[in-house]
């Protein structure tokens, strides 16, 4: 059996022929408490009559309640 590195290496080929690639994304630990205190603080600015208009924009252009991807699900 090759070794754990050469492993990863031939898993990552395979995946790349399949047209998939590793991606990696470090985000805040929300475990801790200084992260959730930041995000509250963060929250408690937000403007709710702005939010409103992001989220509407959101689904207008989302894909997932389009008539044609419903459509798509519906034929599945």
């Amino acid at each position: 059996m090759p070794a754990p590195a050469e492993r990863m290496r031939q898993m990552r080929e395979r995946r790349r022929k399949r047209g998939l690639r590793e991606l990696r994304i470090v985000v805040p630990d929300s475990r801790l408490a200084s992260v959730r205190r930041r995000v509250a603080v963060q929250v408690a600015h937000l403007n709710p009559s702005s939010e409103a208009q992001a989220l509407s924009w959101i689904e207008a252009v989302s894909e997932f309640h389009s008539p044609d991807r419903q459509a798509d699900d519906e034929t599945r």
